[in-house]
Formats: C-alpha cells, sequence, structure tokens
C-alpha cells in the first residue's frame, strides 16, 4: 500500500513539471504567470520534499549491521 501512495506522488511530481514546463507557451498573462509559477514551484518543492522524508525512512529501515556481531559461542575449556 505504501508503494502505491510514493507512487502517485511521484506521479504528481512528474505531472507538475510536464505542467511548468508547458506553462510559458500557454498565453497567460505575465501576471497571472508568475503567480501560477510561484504556486506550482510551491508546490513541487513541497512533493520532492515529502518523497525525500518517505525515502530516509525506507533507507533508515533497511539499514543492517551484521558485520560486527560477537563470537560468545566458546566453551569453558576453550577459553583455559
Amino acid at each position: 500500500m505504501k508503494y502505491n501512495i510514493s507512487m502517485t506522488r511521484a506521479r504528481k511530481l512528474l505531472l507538475l513539471g510536464v505542467w511548468i514546463a508547458v506553462l510559458p507557451y500557454l498565453g497567460f498573462p505575465s501576471t497571472w504567470k508568475n503567480i501560477i509559477f510561484s504556486i506550482c514551484g510551491i508546490g513541487l518543492m513541497y512533493f520532492s520534499y515529502i518523497l525525500y522524508i518517505e525515502h530516509k525512512k525506507l533507507e533508515d529501515s533497511a539499514k543492517v549491521f551484521d558485520n560486527f556481531s560477537e563470537n560468545n559461542n566458546f566453551t569453558e575449556k576453550e577459553l583455559l
């Protein structure tokens, strides 16, 4: 289920990027265009930050350090 949520957010990020790429050619007045660019830029920052936070949580939960395990399976005869 979490996979589907992150994919929909990634899809929103992609669509927002396409919208920003097409926006200059749509013929809006310059004041409207500036406002729309600002709103889209804030939305782009928000979605990318949310995806970054999700990626960090996923990355932190996947870290397992098995390199530093103790060897405590010795018998008393081997220790003497």
